[in-house]
C-alpha cells in the first residue's frame, strides 16, 4: 500500500508552453518511459493574405528509445504573454487560454487530424489549413497548436492504480496578415552601469512595440579598454536578436566578463522598427577589497595632513615666544 502511495506521489502533470525557439518542458525523467514526444517546428513565421489560403504542418515524432506506440492528440490554442513579478510582459511565461483580438486567427484554422498513433522511430505530419476572410485586420495574428501526448503506461506491480504522465507541446504560430499594419516602436530605456564592484558588466533595455504586429529587436554590446581599439566584448556581426509582441514592451539584458580592475568603455546599441538608440559611458571596475584600501589610504593621508599641519602650528607658537 506505501509502495502505491509513493508511486502515485510521484506522478508529475506538465503543462509547458513552447515560446520562440524551443519547447519549454519541466525537467522530467523519461528513463520509464516507453514513449517520448519531439514536435517541429517549435515556432512557424508566416505571412497571411485577406482572401487567400496558407496551408502548413506539424511534425510529431517518436523517440528511438521507444518500446511503444506513441498516441497523441491535437488542439487549437490561443498564445499571449504572462506578466513578471515585477509587472513586465513575461516573455517566458506563454498563455494559451486567454482570447484577444489578436487570436482571430484561430477561427480561420482548421486541422487534418485531431489524433494519432506514432511508432517507435518514426513521425506523423499533422496537416492544417488557414482560410484568411475578405476581412481580416492587418498586423499580428497569433495562436498554438497544441499537441498532447496521450500515451499511457501501467505498472504492473501497483494493482488497480493507473498513471497517465500527461505531456503538451504548444506549437506557436506567428502569423502577419498583410495590409495597414502599423510598424512602430519606443526604447524607453538604455543603461550601462558606470561602476562595478565585479567583473561582470550588465547592459540593460527596455523597448515596447507600440504597433499592431511582432517585430525583432536588435542589440548590440561593445566594450574596449579605456586606452585601446582592441575590443573585449562584441556582438556586432552577430547581434543579440529577441521578437516583441505588439502592444508590450520586452525587457533585455547583455553580459560581458571584464578584467578584475581597470577602466573600460562601453557601447551599447538598441534597434526596433528603425528607431535607435546608442548610449556609450566609461566604466570603472572597482572591487571591494580596492575600494576599502583606497578609503584607507584616504583617510590616512587625511590624518597625516591633520597632524601635520597641528605640528607645524605648535611649532610656530613655540618659535614666537
Amino acid at each position: 500500500m506505501i509502495k502505491k502511495l509513493e508511486l502515485l506521489m510521484s506522478v508529475v502533470l506538465l503543462l509547458s508552453g513552447f515560446f520562440f525557439g524551443g519547447s519549454r518542458v519541466s525537467a522530467l525523467d523519461t528513463s520509464n518511459f516507453n514513449s517520448i514526444m519531439t514536435v517541429s517546428p517549435p515556432t512557424e513565421r508566416i505571412i497571411l493574405t485577406p482572401g487567400e489560403k496558407y496551408e502548413g504542418s506539424v511534425t510529431v515524432s517518436n523517440s528511438v528509445n521507444a518500446t511503444r506506440d506513441l498516441k497523441y492528440s491535437v488542439r487549437i490554442g490561443s498564445f499571449g504573454l504572462g506578466k513578471d513579478e515585477n509587472g513586465r510582459t513575461d516573455y517566458n511565461s506563454t498563455d494559451i487560454d486567454t482570447i484577444t483580438g489578436y487570436n482571430q486567427i484561430m477561427d480561420w484554422i482548421s486541422l487534418g487530424k485531431k489524433n494519432g498513433s506514432v511508432p517507435p522511430h518514426s513521425s506523423d505530419t499533422i496537416p492544417y489549413t488557414i482560410e484568411v476572410p475578405e476581412n481580416a485586420p492587418a498586423g499580428g495574428q497569433y495562436l498554438s497548436i497544441v499537441i498532447r501526448d496521450d500515451t499511457k503506461e501501467d505498472d504492473e506491480n501497483s494493482g488497480n492504480v493507473t498513471i497517465q504522465n500527461v505531456i503538451e507541446f504548444a506549437v506557436s504560430l506567428l502569423a502577419e496578415v498583410t495590409g495597414e499594419t502599423v510598424n512602430k516602436g519606443a526604447i524607453l530605456d538604455n543603461s550601462i552601469p558606470t561602476f562595478l564592484l565585479n567583473n561582470q558588466l550588465t547592459a540593460s533595455s527596455l523597448v515596447k512595440d507600440e504597433g499592431n504586429v511582432h517585430t525583432d529587436a536588435e542589440y548590440v554590446l561593445q566594450v574596449w579598454p579605456l586606452f585601446s581599439d582592441e575590443e573585449i566584448c562584441t556582438n556586432e556581426e552577430k547581434p543579440d536578436i529577441s521578437i516583441v509582441m505588439p502592444e508590450a514592451e520586452r525587457y533585455h539584458v547583455q553580459t560581458c566578463n571584464l578584467p578584475s580592475i581597470g577602466i573600460f568603455k562601453a557601447k551599447q546599441t538598441v534597434k526596433i522598427f528603425g528607431e535607435t538608440s546608442v548610449v556609450e559611458r566609461m566604466v570603472i571596475v572597482c572591487p571591494l577589497w580596492l575600494l576599502f584600501l583606497i578609503l584607507f589610504v584616504i583617510v590616512a593621508l587625511i590624518i597625516w595632513i591633520a597632524m601635520k599641519m597641528r605640528g607645524s602650528k605648535k611649532q610656530k607658537r613655540t618659535d614666537d615666544e
